[in-house]
């Protein structure tokens, strides 16, 4: 009998998540300190982290909105100490054109947007002018409000559907396709079984054609499999299990919180589909 082909496992990137915050879901705001940011995205290198994604402004559901002044202040001097001792690339997790210019001035190389440029009219514009990489991200609503009452007709559709549109409105503002991440906004204005559907879609939106950015590290969807899981850093098993479905769907890289566990289960994962 012959064997059944499949195509060879590529073990997605990890992008470590520095949240230069007060008010992070996650973290409570320990790395709001640029010195302890900039110690912490140290920490997550050499735990294995590939990319650093840097972010001044929480959107957990219920975040209050921060100036774009206050926003390029807590990121510029972590952006600009990293590149200095490492050419890891580096992540601007922004809404905002003007942090994101910054950011890339300061050695950023990626914009990380979850509005997919639309939170100014000038935002697909200003990424063709950086000329930088750029993941959409879906985001229903506001992160003020996201989470009030979430509903689709078909998430999966709706979603994808957003996605493309925004690539190509990207793409005609002149940012090259090869220049695009996707990303379905796992936690951003969904119920549980939105999240889960979107999930199981993970192959369906790997086969548009462009990379995929999956986050679910720690999101509350977990807690809602797993009542026990209160806590943020509770849900450590249930982010590895969600980011291992991602990386055998084929995404192109998982945004973690717990870089050393993540980089150490998907290493074992490439070593027996490897």
């Amino acid at each position: 009998m012959s064997k059944l082909s499949h195509p060879p496992f590529v073990r997605p990137k990890v992008m470590g998540i520095v949240n230069v915050t007060p008010d992070s879901f996650s973290d409570g705001g320990k790395h709001f300190d640029p010195a302890a940011g900039i110690e912490h995205a140290r920490r997550l290198i050499a735990q294995g982290a590939d990319i650093l994604d840097i972010g001044g402004e929480s959107t957990r559901p219920g975040a209050a909105p921060v100036s774009e002044f206050d926003e390029i202040l807590r990121v510029v001097p972590v952006i600009e100490a990293i590149r200095k001792a490492s050419d890891i690339p580096i992540s601007i997790d922004t809404l905002k054109p003007g942090v994101a210019k910054a950011a890339v001035a300061a050695g950023a190389t990626i914009w990380n947007d979850v509005a997919a440029l639309r939170h100014s009219p000038n935002g697909p514009e200003i990424a063709a002018e950086l000329g930088c990489e750029v993941v959409l991200m879906h985001m229903l609503g506001e992160p003020g409000t996201m989470q009030d009452d979430p509903r689709y007709d078909d998430v999966v559709a709706e979603v994808e559907a957003f996605l493309l549109a925004r690539a190509f409105t990207a793409m005609a503002a002149g940012v090259a396709k090869d220049r695009i991440w996707l990303d379905p906004g796992i936690g951003f204005g969904k119920t549980v079984a939105h999240n889960l559907a979107l999930l199981k879609a993970l192959p369906r939106f790997v086969a548009l054609g462009y990379p995929v950015l999956l986050g679910a590290s720690r999101k509350r969807f977990i807690a809602g499999i797993d009542p026990s899981a209160g806590e943020a850093t509770d849900r450590l098993g249930g982010s590895i299990a969600a980011h291992l479905h991602g990386a055998a769907a084929g995404v192109a890289a998982v945004r973690v919180h717990d870089v050393r566990e993540m980089a150490q289960a998907l290493d074992v994962q490439s070593s027996i589909l490897g």
